[in-house]
């Protein structure tokens, strides 16, 4: 599948290492991000990893651009709501330089505030990663890096706070990020999305739930191959706790749930 977006590293190697992508590797300061201007050239990986059961990281990990990919339990590759990640982030947690490769399980789950830097699946699995933090002033923040082949969700927002998301590509999948919209526990849940290259095929970029306060604001969005404009940008809902399937409440931009303008997606 053709990528465009060219990984670039902040601060860190001279031109000549930037063609060399694994130089990057190991460098705990140096985090490749997206130019949203062209499509992304996916990195390739420094090694793989079997993974039989959940990594549970603490702290900062860097993974060096090595490949995690499920097995065993964790390897059937199904969109099973039962299965268990690949990565269970703690609190605070820092994952860095890693390609989730398939079967993918259920990617990252972040227990609360996490950073998921330069993070790449290659096959999204039931998800690819689920923030699940309950207090509202937990950042989720996802920098880089990119996601593709997810029958469903991209990024599940299950938990309370703001999701962060910038310099990010995403190609064939349903939607990209979506408030939970059935979850037994509610939140209010804040959504901003800057500098996200979306690729044709696709069905929403965000959906959010209107009645319990959600918001999604959309800068420097690209659309890349839709010309009949079939992504929603910002679908909304009516979200429930009973584990019914949510009804629709609208789509596009209206200032306090949906908050983007036409200048904030470009179409090519």
């Amino acid at each position: 599948m053709t990528s465009s977006i060219r990984p670039r590293v902040r601060g860190r190697a001279p031109a000549g290492t930037l063609a060399a992508f694994g130089l990057a590797i190991g460098m705990l300061a140096t985090v490749s991000t997206l130019s949203p201007a062209s499509a992304a050239t996916w990195p390739t990986a420094n090694g793989s990893q079997a993974v039989s059961s959940t990594i549970s990281v603490s702290g900062t990990k860097d993974y060096g651009m090595k490949r995690l990919y499920g097995s065993g339990d964790l390897g059937n590759g199904s969109q099973d709501e039962d299965q268990g990640p690949i990565l269970e982030l703690a609190a605070g947690a820092v994952l860095r330089n890693v390609v989730i490769g398939s079967p993918a399980a259920d990617g990252i789950h972040c227990l609360g505030g996490c950073t998921l830097q330069n993070v790449w699946w290659e096959d999204v699995g039931e998800d690819a990663a689920t923030f699940k933090g309950s207090s509202s002033s937990s950042v989720y923040t996802v920098s880089g890096g990119g996601a593709k082949e997810a029958g469903d969700k991209v990024f599940q927002f299950n938990g309370a706070g703001t999701l962060n998301v910038s310099d990010f590509a995403v190609q064939n999948f349903g939607t990209f990020v979506r408030s939970c919209g059935n979850c037994k526990t509610q939140y209010k849940r804040t959504i901003n999305l800057n500098g996200v290259e979306a690729t044709y095929k696709g069905s929403r970029l965000v959906g959010i739930n209107t009645n319990y306060g959600d918001s999604a604001t959309l800068k420097g969005i690209t659309v890349v191959g839709d010309s009949g404009k079939k992504i929603v940008p910002c679908q909304k809902y009516i979200g429930n706790n009973t584990g019914a399937e949510p009804s629709t409440n609208g789509s596009g931009p209206d200032g306090t749930y949906c908050k983007y303008a036409t200048s904030d997606i470009t179409y090519r």
